[in-house]
């Protein structure tokens, strides 16, 4: 007898969420720039502001983002899921023919065109995760947005350091892992990221909050691991590749709270079969009762249809441009965000000029303190936003 998965089994939501984490994990490349962006400037002979440029190219992938949110609201997650893992496919792909040297350098804006794919490609894998998982667990969006979002910016360090470990960080094989593996996730996660119904009772989301809590200890064990390896200097091939093992079992070890719950299910179902031929008795069909709607109930089903959503609900782009939150949110990103981005593209520049012949240590550490932020913001904002 196997073991069977309803589609509104809390392990099936589950298996979705670690889906999640695991695109999140390798989402964030549109960080990782400055870890082949000399390489670029070498093989294209730029000028640094052409190579600043090429980076601001980058990021206006993520403006178009837009596309993305409105595509959520007519597309099924995996439709999703796949537009982005094709579209980095192909934009990472053609940065690392150029780079490993198998083509010629591309006219100028062409590349622009590829790294702001690349770019692009991010915003589709973000969406298609965040809505999904703040759908499912309606009750505790503070701690979803705050894991996966803080998965986003280790991804950066994750990247980084199995590239380190395993290739000496080669910047070809860099793009060309920044190619392929979000392709293969993504892939993977089409299977299991499904929208599944949220928890209706007390017992479900006391549960949901303990398990949240188990895959943010082992988010932050994974930025403390990395941090090790960043800060514990020079390493042997061996030492490294055990590393790299011990990563990818730490990545895996959130889907226990899947096969935990499967194997919960399966010994119930066991139970109830038990008893239900032990008892043999004999369970009549029931007649559906005929539900009679009157005057006053729908009204209130078009009141509540017309009613204007409030933070937490669902919107549509039209009704969140109405509010006053939205605007304050899109502001503070215009005038925040770019300072961030503007030295993240830039360390690998920084780091040369200082005299470092490797500089994805920064752009490691630099993603590890930024995965720190992101995750506390996330936890702390549960007492603020109900």
């Amino acid at each position: 007898m196997g073991i069977q998965i309803p589609s509104s089994s809390p392990a099936r939501k589950w298996l979705g969420f670690v889906a999640a984490v695991w695109v999140q994990s390798i989402s964030g490349n549109n960080y990782t720039f400055s870890n082949y962006s000399d390489a670029l400037k070498s093989l294209m002979a730029l000028t640094q502001l052409q190579l600043n440029n090429l980076s601001v190219a980058k990021d206006v992938g993520k403006a178009f983002g837009i596309f993305a949110g409105l595509a959520s609201d007519r597309l099924p997650t995996p439709a999703i899921l796949l537009i982005g893992s094709i579209e980095g496919f192909i934009g990472y792909g053609v940065q690392w023919l150029v780079v490993s040297g198998r083509i010629q350098p591309l006219p100028y804006w062409v590349m622009c065109i590829f790294l702001c794919m690349g770019g692009n490609s991010t915003t589709w894998m973000n969406t298609a995760v965040l809505v999904t998982c703040i759908r499912n667990f309606r009750k505790n969006r503070g701690p979803v947005s705050g894991i996966l979002k803080g998965y986003v910016g280790l991804s950066t360090a994750i990247f980084t350091d199995i590239c380190s470990a395993l290739f000496a960080s080669d910047p070809s094989t860099f793009l060309l892992l920044l190619a392929l593996v979000p392709f293969i996730v993504c892939f993977t996660a089409v299977v299991f990221l499904r929208e599944i119904p949220p928890s209706s009772t007390s017992a479900e989301e006391k549960d949901e909050v303990k398990y949240f809590g188990v895959i943010n200890v082992v988010a932050v064990f994974i930025a403390l691991y990395l941090l090790a390896f960043d800060i514990s200097g020079p390493h042997g091939t061996v030492f490294s590749q055990v590393f790299a093992a011990i990563l990818l079992i730490l990545l895996a070890s959130p889907l226990c709270i899947p096969l935990h719950l499967m194997f919960k299910n399966f010994i119930r179902s066991n139970s109830e079969n038990q008893d239900f031929e032990g008892n043999n008795i004999a369970i009549e069909p029931l007649l559906l009762a005929q539900q009679i709607v009157d005057e006053k109930d729908v009204g209130l089903m078009k009141e509540e249809m017309e009613r204007v959503p409030v933070i937490g609900e669902d919107h549509t782009i039209f009704e969140a441009m109405r509010t006053v939150d939205f605007w304050i949110l899109f502001v503070s990103f215009l005038c925040g965000v770019g300072t961030g981005l503007a030295v993240m593209n830039n360390l690998g520049q920084m780091g040369l000029a200082l005299g470092y012949v490797d500089v994805s240590i920064f752009v490691s550490l630099t993603s590890i303190w930024g995965f720190f932020g992101r995750i506390l913001s996330g936890s702390v904002s549960e007492y603020f936003i109900k």
